[in-house]
């Protein structure tokens, strides 16, 4: 048994509370487990002997543990198995648990959830010090007494609570107070003296009988709470000191009821009825109450934590109601109320008894009873751990095989004790061995199982009775630094972000990273008051945590650091949570005089929550101009855990986060400060909720925020992506399509105007055809791919054309700045092989883009609602990537374009005059930037990149739009219109068709031409006199003009010669007129 302690209750935990099969009919039984494995599966947290049941509904697992508990601790036990306390308000529940109790025929009562006794929350500041007047006794007299002014009735019950302030310096026999009946005089009196160990022991008398002095409390100067209760029905009697009950019995000598009409005197004993004082208090009396009722525990531990109570109250404090001796002094005392006890429930705690005749059949009990009870979990995550458990049962991992090899080296220093671990030195082994398990077997990792595991060791652990043990040396200080650097340690290893995947394979089990959270609150709350016994500050640290806890006394101008996480590179915008000034002061001047501060950092939780769960949350942005996308969690989780005097309090805090999202493309983040509220949706851990919290100022990457309260913050991101109103959405929409036709127009009529007009043939000239055909045709498609949209598969194959073609289109425009560097910079590559170059690039590398990205994410490529690529996955980045790139290549190509424009702009500068130069150098240079920009933006595609600031503002949608569909228009302009090889080409055509006009109103004179000489067409034709030839001659001087046609294949064009005679000065001179293809006369 014990080699495998430690690894068997490690195990153990992972085991659901039942090993046997559970059956939808009845129920199952596992008692004690017998065989080869029962040592190694012994329990060392749960009873060694418990008995388990299961009842299994289609919705939920009820298990029936029949071990004896306190509910705290049975509480404490469901919640280490990943359920909770049967709900007692669920009448179906009911039912079935009743048939489990009367199946296994158990009749006490078990516990059940209730919703009453909710989580304790800290408390309003102005609750934890209430101000009592009170009655000071001095020593100077010892005739000092004070007479309550009340009369009381025959009590067969009766309960007295009150609170003393005893003088240390006396020691003798004291009276608290005394009622005496005129029948008889010590009726019911409360009485204490100093024993030799200097405690005060208390001791009641009832009819005259005096009950043994055993109820103490330390002399030690502070107020302490008392309170005596007794019934004549068995005659039982209680003696209460600070909420616990000290002392207890039964039996007096009569069986009557406590006489009527006496008189209740503080501070004295009555040996006469209302007089003869003896045995004096010394010290301070304060909130005396009588009630005719027999209390119970748990109603003296609400009244000792300032709780009131006004069923069956005969007298409550008042010094109005108190008649004095003239030496007893009213004074004013500030005492402290625990405010972790004002949410105490003075009623009990909820049970269930199935044989009760009482429907429904639940009752109320001592918390403190100890009773067995009943965990509810969902079906699915019972049956998830039995399969775990069976899983981890047959082959171990790597860390529960290293688990259980140091356990065999472990001192056994646990024992088989029922409800879990019983000590600090108990966690403390448990913890420091799994922690050395964890750092042997860290790179095997670990099992999803192992997991669960060490989540639930982590809930155990933070469970731990606080008080130390009895042996001060596995107390100390050190030790328990130790247990809170290996819990830590065990901490951080299950919220590592290498375990993301891991976490998604427990969810059906664990409700999510933050009960990990929630175990080191816990742990921290509980181990404060040892953790700073002899320091004041403490800091733990692991790769995902940071835990800080500052302790100092409370004082004026009192001032508290605030917390960061860790330091990075850039030691700006780090996380940071502080306490306002202000509000420790408030904790000052309401009497505290200790302050600890509980600061934690975890930066591995983000990743781990399922980041396809969207986060449910109103929108804050609502003006139409954005689409809510959702909320996820975008930064690191900081914590502050503020105690008064040991106690929780509730304190306002500011805290600045840093996003941790990463940007996507089109979307934008609103930040919104959230906290985990662990009541919100309880079954599932709890949730995230802004009630209190609200954003202080944002600045680019973190944001400050302020919360009225302290737990664990976060920031929630809000994502948007960029939506425009209906009216701007129409209007862009008809903007696209008018300028998608008036661009596609501009591109045909360019197309056409190339081949119609015989530009000639160059490898510029076909890399613009190449480019107007894959944009002509990606607007086309554009222009119907809202038609197609109705279609599935119509719209698939839009997209991915639209794809290919716009692809096409920025690969040939990449292929335009890769001409013009060529241009630009001598590049040693022939023109046919740079063409089959400009192809690949130009048409095959936009088919392997988009074949490579349908063959991976064919199912993400399409959008919902439109005919284009999914902006909400990675497939846009198959688009958008490959733009950028040429967006990029084409700016350093024009930018070394107007380098050299400007260089050549200098140099015609320097060859003018020096009086011309300084006046044209201004307009040269900026001609020589604008020229080359206005040209070549159109077939660069810069203007796309306008396209990445679209999301920001609708004017700058309009001027994409404007820029990019009128795109084919701009071609049309620069590279057809203005184009001096297609204005030659055509002037070149208008003086071809002039000419042969010319000719044909001429006489011909035909040649037969020869095969190889070129063929010639003569004609003759009088003068006209408009003609310029003639108008140079004057008077009637005549001349013959002729023109030759000749048609010259070698050139492929027909040159225009034009001759006539002319008499001048009495000589005939022969002019020669003829037209080069180029359009140029020569004479």
């Amino acid at each position: 048994m014990t080699q495998a302690l430690l690894a068997g209750f490690v195990l153990f935990l992972l085991k659901v509370v039942c090993e046997s099969e559970p059956t939808h009919a009845g129920t199952d039984r596992a008692e004690d487990s017998h065989g080869e494995h029962e040592a190694f599966l012994w329990p060392v947290f749960i009873l060694s002997s418990f008995l388990c049941s299961v009842h299994l509904t289609p919705q939920w697992a009820l298990q029936l543990v029949n071990d004896s508990l306190t509910f705290s601790r049975a509480d404490s036990f469901c919640r280490s198995q990943f359920s909770s306390l049967l709900p007692p308000d669920q009448s179906d529940d009911q039912e079935q648990a009743v048939e489990l109790l009367r199946q296994i025929g158990l009749r006490s009562p078990v516990w059940v959830g209730d919703p009453s006794r909710a989580a304790s929350k800290p408390v309003a500041v102005s609750r934890q010090y209430l101000q009592f007047s009170a009655l000071n006794f001095p020593q100077e007299s010892r005739e000092g007494y004070a007479h309550v002014n009340m009369s009381l009735p025959a009590l067969s019950t009766i309960s007295v609570c009150v609170r003393v302030q005893w003088d240390p310096e006396w020691n003798e026999v004291s009276t608290i107070f005394s009622y005496a009946a005129p029948v008889f005089t010590n009726e019911f009196q409360l009485r204490g003296h100093v024993d030799v160990q200097g405690r005060i022991l208390l001791a009641l008398i009832i009819h005259g009988k005096h009950l043994p002095y055993k109820a103490s409390f330390p002399n030690d100067g502070e107020w302490h709470h008392v309170c005596v209760a007794w019934r004549r029905s068995g005659k039982q009697w209680a003696i209460y000191v600070d909420g616990d009950q000290k002392d207890m019995g039964s039996g007096t000598d009569t069986y009557r009821d406590i006489y009527g009409d006496g008189i209740l005197i503080l501070g004295q004993d009555q040996d006469s009825f209302g007089g003869n004082f003896t045995e004096p208090f010394f010290g301070n009396i304060t909130d005396l109450n009588v009630w005719n009722t027999y209390f119970e525990a748990r109603h003296v531990r609400g009244l000792s934590s300032c709780s009131s109570i006004t069923q069956d109250l005969l007298f409550s404090w008042n010094l109005d109601l108190i008649s004095c001796h003239h030496v007893v002094q009213k004074v004013q005392a500030l005492l402290f109320c625990p405010g972790v006890h004002q949410q105490v429930a003075l009623q009990g705690c909820r049970t269930l008894q199935a044989w009760s005749d009482q429907q429904p059949p639940l009752g109320l009990t001592d918390c403190s009873d100890l009773l067995p009870f009943i965990c509810r979990s969902s079906r699915e995550r019972y049956v998830m751990m039995k399969q775990m458990s069976e899983s981890q049962s047959t082959q171990p991992s790597a860390f529960m095989n290293q688990l259980m090899k140091l356990s065999n080296t472990s001192q056994p220093l646990l024992g088989q004790q029922p409800g879990g671990v019983r000590g600090l030195a108990q966690a403390s082994v448990l913890l420091n061995v799994s922690a050395q398990a964890l750092e042997d077997t860290q790179q095997d990792g670990l099992q999803p199982a192992d997991m669960v595991s060490l989540i639930q060791l982590l809930s155990v652990a933070a469970d731990v009775p606080s008080q130390p043990p009895a042996r001060p040396e596995n107390g100390s200080q050190e030790n328990i630094q130790q247990l809170s650097q290996d819990f830590i340690s065990v901490a951080d290893s299950v919220i590592s972000e290498d375990n993301t995947l891991k976490w998604q394979a427990i969810k059906e089990v664990v409700n999510g990273p933050m009960d990990v959270v929630k175990s080191i609150d816990r742990m921290v709350t509980r181990l404060s008051p040892h953790l700073m016994a002899e320091t004041d500050h403490l800091t733990i640290r692991s790769p995902n945590i940071k835990l800080e806890v500052q302790q100092q006394r409370l004082q004026e101008e009192s001032i508290v650091p605030s917390f960061c996480g860790p330091e990075t590179e850039k030691l700006t915008n780090l996380d940071c949570i502080s306490v306002p000034r202000q509000k420790i002061q408030d904790l000052h001047n309401n009497g505290f005089y200790k302050l600890t501060l509980v600061n934690t950092w975890y930066g591995s939780l983000r990743p781990l929550f399922n980041p396809e769960e969207n986060i449910s949350m109103v929108p804050t942005v609502t003006d139409g101009s954005q689409r809510y996308l959702g909320t996820v969690l975008g930064s690191s989780v900081i914590s502050t855990t503020v105690l008064g005097d040991d106690q929780p309090v509730s304190m306002a805090v500011h805290f600045q986060l840093q996003h941790r999202l990463e940007v996507s493309f089109g979307t934008i983040y609103d930040p919104v400060c959230a906290f985990w509220d662990f009541d919100l949706t309880p079954e599932a851990g709890g949730w995230w909720n802004t009630k209190g919290c609200e954003v202080v100022s944002k600045h680019y990457g973190y944001t400050v925020c302020y919360c009225n309260h302290t737990t664990n913050f976060a920031l929630l991101l809000q994502v948007y992506e960029a939506q425009r109103s209906p009216e701007n959405e129409k209007a862009l929409q008809v903007l696209t399509f008018i300028g998608c036709g008036v661009s596609l127009c501009g591109l045909l009529f360019t197309f056409i105007l190339f081949i119609a007009v015989g530009v000639p043939k160059s490898d510029r000239t076909t890399v613009h055809k190449n480019l107007i055909v894959a944009l002509a045709i990606a607007e086309l498609l554009l222009m119907c791919s809202d038609w197609a949209s109705e279609n599935e598969a119509a719209c698939f194959l839009v997209t991915a054309l639209l794809h290919l073609f716009f692809m096409a289109s920025f690969s040939w425009m990449l292929v335009e700045g890769l001409l013009l560097w060529s241009k630009v910079v001598s590049v040693n590559i022939s023109e046919d092989r740079r063409m089959k170059l400009y192809y690949v690039i130009g048409w095959g590398l936009p088919v392997l883009i988009v074949g490579v990205t349908l063959l991976i994410s064919v199912n993400k490529y399409k959008a919902d609602n439109h005919c284009w690529l999914n902006m909400k996955t990675d497939t846009i980045w198959a688009f958008v990537g490959p733009v950028i790139f040429v967006l990029a290549v084409n700016a350093v190509v024009l930018c070394r374009v107007v380098m050299v424009t400007v260089s050549s702009a200098h140099r015609r500068a320097k060859m003018l005059s020096p009086s011309s130069a300084s006046k044209m150098q201004t307009f040269d240079l900026t001609w020589a930037v604008t020229r080359p920009v206005l040209i070549l933006l159109p077939v660069l595609g810069l203007t796309w990149l306008c396209g990445v600031l679209v999301h920001l503002s609708v004017v700058i949608a309009y001027i994409f739009i404007a820029l990019n569909s009128f795109q084919g228009l701009y071609i049309f302009l620069v590279y057809a219109v203005y184009n001096s090889e297609v204005r030659n080409a055509i002037k070149r055509i208008k003086e071809k068709r002039k000419a042969l006009s010319f000719t044909n109103c001429s006489q011909p004179t035909s040649f037969l031409p020869s095969q190889r000489a070129p063929i010639t067409s003569w004609s003759r034709s009088p003068p006209t006199p408009s003609s310029p030839e003639t108008s140079e001659t004057s008077g009637p001087t005549s001349s013959t003009s002729t023109s030759l046609v000749i048609k010259n294949e070698s050139f492929r064009k027909e040159s225009f010669v034009s001759f006539s005679l002319k008499q001048a000065s009495g000589n005939q001179v022969v002019q020669l007129t003829g037209f080069k293809p180029s359009g140029k006369e020569l004479t």
